[in-house]
Parts: C-alpha cells; structure tokens; sequence
C-alpha cells in the first residue's frame, strides 16, 4: 500500500512522541547520578541498559543534557612542585644562591636570554650565560660545571618559570641534595637579591651595548660579570 500512494514504510509506522514515555527513565537516570556523582553519561547508560529501561544510548545522551546532570570539570590548577619552606638567611658562602632569566636583542632584533646565578651572601655571581633558549636541562648542566670546582649550595631561590619548575631541573636538585626554594606567583620580593643584581645588569651592562652576535654578547657579558665580582669584593675588604 505505501508503494502505491508513494509513502516510506517509516513515515507509515512512525509513532508520536507520547508525553511522559520517558517519566519513568528520567526518574531513575536522576537517582543513579544522585547515588553516583561523578558519573557520566555512558556509565549512567549502562545502568539504565542493564535494568532494561533504554536500548539507545542517543536516548539517554538526550535526557541526560535535558535534565543538566552534565559533569562540570574544574581545570586542574598547577601545583608548585616543592612545598614552601621558611626561608633561611645566609650566613656564608655557597649556602643560598639564587637564579633568574634576564631578555635582550641583538642588533638584528634576535632575542636571547640570560640565566644569572647570584650567591646571596657574598652577592658574587658565579655564572652569567647568554643563549636564544635555555633549557632546564641546560641550567642543571651549567650548575654542575660549576660544582667542579665550587660546593653546591644547600638552597637555591628560583621563580616559577617553566625551565626552574622542569623535570630535569627537580631531578637534578633532588639527587644532589639541593633545595629549590620557589617564590610565589607574583612576588619578586621573594627574590630580592637576584631582582637586585639584574637591575644592576641590565643597567651596567646590557643597556650599555648594541651586540652584533651572541657570541659577542657573551663575551661582554663575561666581562661584566668579573668586573662586577670585583667591585664586590673590594666593598667587603
């Protein structure tokens, strides 16, 4: 007969929507997301499917948004990855050193970076090195060329930047029993003496110059660096 009036065997035996068929399938999908918080959608079908109540999983996905039993997921906020400790004042050399990156350009508009290594009791500075990316891999491999020839500090004060908070950078601390001690967001007081020097630096040494290359910012860097040590030294005298 739908052959010959032209109408889909579907539209043929399509039945209405019946207000209140899903009464019963509501009710039960609210008592089990009520029982079991953190449940989603194809756990809670599942359920309802094993006691017989839906077959289609679009039916319960429907439903499921109508009622507004969608999970709302908190964005998982970084953790820092050492727990803070109270702050010990330096009462010698090579106890408490401190770490930060300072920006630059060449002349050319390429940025670099510098990694400054402070020692907050004698304010020498045992390294300065300049590079268009630094890792922390390669800040745990510059600390331990100086460890050849100098004792590793008991604490090291860092910000949160990403090469301090790095894999390689815990794991490097962790084995040679260094304490990486993270300032707070937005707190460069915590830091004071690094802040200290890179203002020094940036105002002695990398406004003073227009570099051609890095390895001649190095190079005046470097210079910098001893001559800094230096004035340092002859102030404690």
């Amino acid at each position: 007969m739908c052959g010959v009036v032209g109408l889909a065997g579907s539209t043929f035996h399509y039945h209405g929507y019946a207000p209140g068929k899903d009464d019963a399938l509501r009710r039960r999908m609210r008592e089990l997301a009520a029982k079991h918080g953190r449940f989603g959608a194809p756990m809670l079908h599942a359920m309802l499917r094993a006691e017989g109540l839906v077959m289609n999983h679009k039916r319960s996905e429907r439903i499921y948004r109508e009622e507004g039993l969608s999970l709302r997921l908190a964005r998982r906020r970084r953790k820092m990855p050492v727990v803070r400790i109270v702050r010990p004042g330096p009462a010698a050399p090579n106890e408490v050193w401190a770490m930060d990156f300072v920006s630059d350009a060449l002349y050319d508009c390429r940025r670099f970076r510098a990694l400054t290594v402070v020692d907050c009791f004698s304010k020498e500075s045992p390294l300065i090195y300049a590079d268009t990316s630094i890792s922390g891999l390669t800040v745990s491999r510059l600390l331990d060329d100086l460890f050849v020839t100098r004792t590793p500090p008991k604490f090291i004060r860092v910000d949160q930047g990403s090469e301090f908070t790095s894999k390689a950078l815990m794991e490097w601390a962790r084995a040679r029993g260094v304490v990486l001690d993270f300032s707070r967001a937005g707190k460069p007081t915590d830091n004071a003496f690094i802040e200290s020097f890179n203002g020094k630096f940036r105002n002695e040494c990398l406004n003073q110059h227009w570099f051609i290359s890095l390895a001649e910012a190095r190079q005046v860097i470097e210079a910098w660096r001893w001559v800094s040590n230096e004035d340092w030294e002859s102030r404690t005298d």
